[in-house]
């Protein structure tokens, strides 16, 4: 039994990548939600001002989780707690909502 050739497929979008895996709306926008807020978080746990032992006392998660967050892996790791970690460094997100584009 042959298998179908592989084709690789390039998305430069959240949504296209949703679109490419078949995921429907609701997920795509789960998905690009915790990817913009894992890509900010990222950013200011590497700026260093607090500790990753700091950050997750005060997020009351694991220093484990805040390296993984800092990584940019976030797999198991609630939405809730990404928040968490966010309060915990002294930021808070703000909420911008749009219309879908399609």
């Amino acid at each position: 039994m042959r298998s179908k050739p592989f084709k690789p497929t390039t998305t430069s979008t959240a949504e296209e990548l949703g679109q490419a895996f078949g995921l429907s709306a609701a997920d795509t926008a789960e998905m690009e939600f915790r990817s913009d807020l894992t890509v900010a978080l990222s950013k200011i746990i590497q700026a260093g001002r607090l500790t990753h032992a700091e950050i997750a006392k005060n997020a009351g998660t694991s220093r484990t989780r805040v390296t993984a967050i800092a990584n940019g892996n976030t797999h198991g790791i609630s939405t809730d707690v990404l928040i968490r970690v966010l309060a915990a460094t002294g930021h808070r997100a703000e909420i911008r909502v749009k219309q879908s584009a399609a």
